[in-house]
């Protein structure tokens, strides 16, 4: 492959209500997803939430990486009440993250999943999550904590590593498992904090932590989009 023709990772872009340097409400990703991305060798693309043509916007990438965010809407897993910790809820984007999810899985693109990307590959295939893990004495949010991975399974190859330090931020996380899921690694107090598909037709890990968070430091970390953007090269 030409070195100078990086392969297209789409990563679905975030409403964001203030952007001050933009004047205007926006479409984010976080410049250290991004960067990661690059660092792989990936051409990191955010692409807009919508609801229709998502599996032709698709067909144009080599792979796709589903970033984190604010909380799907319980609804969308069957709950018939909302807890009042959740929060920055969308319709439009939960409606296109799912597609999302099911698309690339369904026509084996590349996917990376993060942290709320991980949430919405599970609810995709019929899995539900805990909408709040218990207050702050519980949350896993500012933390970085070890988490063991499965020997063997993706994450643990990407990583290099049966045991790394894992950045997080969320306070919901998995509980039951979608259609066909893995676990492949957990934390001290058994949260879910990766997830593989055995059947799947491509390449496709998903993480709760934020490996961008300490990506540019830590190689275990880096070499989760290393991972991603060798599979899309492929």
């Amino acid at each position: 492959m030409d070195p100078a023709v990086r392969p297209l990772i789409a990563i679905p872009a975030r409403f964001s209500a203030r952007t001050s340097a933009l004047r205007y409400a926006a479409e984010v990703n976080a410049r250290a997803l991004v960067e990661a991305v690059w660092r792989a060798g990936g051409e990191p693309a955010g692409i807009h939430p919508a609801d229709t043509g998502t599996a032709a916007r698709l067909s144009r990438f080599d792979g796709v990486l589903l970033p984190g965010g604010g909380d799907l809407a319980p609804s969308r897993y069957g709950a018939t009440d909302t807890h009042d910790t959740v929060y920055d809820v969308d319709t439009l984007q939960d409606t296109f993250d799912l597609d999302v999810a099911r698309h690339a899985l369904a026509s084996g693109l590349p996917l990376l999943a993060v942290c709320r990307g991980l949430q919405v590959v599970n609810v995709s295939l019929g899995g539900t999550l805990e909408q709040d893990m218990g207050g702050p004495e519980r949350e896993h949010r500012h933390l970085v904590h070890p988490v063991t991975l499965e020997p063997g399974s993706l994450v643990a190859r990407a990583t290099g590593a049966e045991k790394t330090d894992a950045s997080c931020y969320h306070h919901q996380r998995v509980d039951r498992l979608g259609a066909g899921l893995r676990v492949s690694a957990r934390a001290a107090d058994g949260t879910i904090e990766a997830l593989e598909l055995p059947q799947a037709d491509g390449w496709f890990a998903a993480v709760q932590w934020h490996p961008e968070d300490t990506a540019h430091e830590d190689p275990a970390q880096q070499g989760l989009f290393d991972a991603l953007v060798r599979a899309a090269t492929r």
